[in-house]
């Protein structure tokens, strides 16, 4: 089980004090201010698009409200002529996810391309008796990663991610798939702080409002999966990340023990889905561990 690291103790009791409260309430804490949001994210796209030496990106539109962000973001970074969206439907994705990724393709004037993934992943799937629905959604958002990442060569431009903050705690996504990318400009932004940015921004109502699902499969939401709410997880992983709560605090302060031990584990799990592979340091500057900076010199 996680366990964060404690903040300073209280200097004249030498014991944190805890402030009961309902989960809801940390919901003010998350609050962002859009303009100053905006323009942080959109400096931070220019200048690592260009120290990677490109001056385009590439990226997944899903037509949910993750990836609309990221895509907007681009945009006002870049410039429309600069980004290119990729839709990337399998046989039995939802009809709409489609129609809404092109609500933004067409609001943003920007370069676009469907392609459908079935043919590249059904021989797989033929191949793989007994395949699970959890391995084939797997398979599919690695194939779509596949064909992002084509492109991106095609289209000299580097690839953003997006995944916001709380899926990335979570560990909820494929690891080489939508985990996947160069640059990650929502990383860190809670589910809220990207609805938040994303009204601010413009996306699209019909986008805004929709259900959070990684449509793999028919009818499946995230929310479904998780068995809580992204506003629990929010407040929840808030607390327990960046105020650095414990168990025990984050239970006095009113999460409910089995939410806390649950979201708890999802986040001690899927660390290694956060991390770099492991490499074992033999030599006197072992990358990962002493090379670090080559990023910040440019090219």
């Amino acid at each position: 089980m996680v366990q964060p690291f404690n903040s300073q103790d209280s200097e004249t009791t030498g014991v944190r004090q805890i402030v009961t409260e309902e989960p809801t309430q940390t919901q003010g804490k998350l609050h962002i201010d859009p303009k100053v949001s905006e323009l942080v994210l959109t400096k931070f796209i220019q200048n690592e698009v260009q120290k990677a030496g490109f001056s385009r990106a590439v990226l997944g539109l899903s037509g949910g409200i993750d990836s609309a962000l990221s895509c907007c973001l681009a945009v006002t970074a870049l410039g429309a002529e600069n980004v290119l969206a990729l839709r990337l439907p399998y046989r039995d994705s939802s009809p709409e996810s489609v129609t809404h990724a092109g609500l933004l393709i067409d609001s943003l004037g920007i370069a676009s391309e469907t392609v459908d993934i079935t043919d590249m992943v059904e021989p797989l799937f033929t191949a793989s008796p007994g395949i699970t629905a959890h391995r084939k959604g797997n398979v599919m958002a690695r194939m779509r990663m596949t064909v992002i990442y084509d492109r991106s060569v095609a289209w000299n431009g580097l690839v953003i991610g997006t995944s916001n903050k709380t899926e990335l705690l979570l560990g909820y996504g494929t690891i080489f798939g939508d985990l996947a990318s160069a640059i990650n400009p929502i990383g860190d932004l809670y589910k809220g702080q990207v609805r938040q940015l994303s009204q601010a921004m413009g996306v699209p109502e019909a986008i805004l409002n929709k259900a959070p699902s990684a449509d793999l499969i028919p009818g499946q939401t995230d929310e479904d999966d998780f068995g809580f709410s992204y506003q629990q997880a929010d407040s929840l992983l808030y607390k327990m990340v960046d105020e650095r709560y414990s168990r025990e605090e984050l239970i006095r302060s009113g999460f409910e023990a089995e939410l806390v031990d649950k979201i708890s584990g999802m986040v001690r799990r899927s660390q290694y889905k956060r991390a770099l592979p492991v490499i074992p340091k033999i030599s006197d500057r072992t990358v990962s561990h002493d090379f670090r900076y080559l990023r910040d010199w440019g090219t």
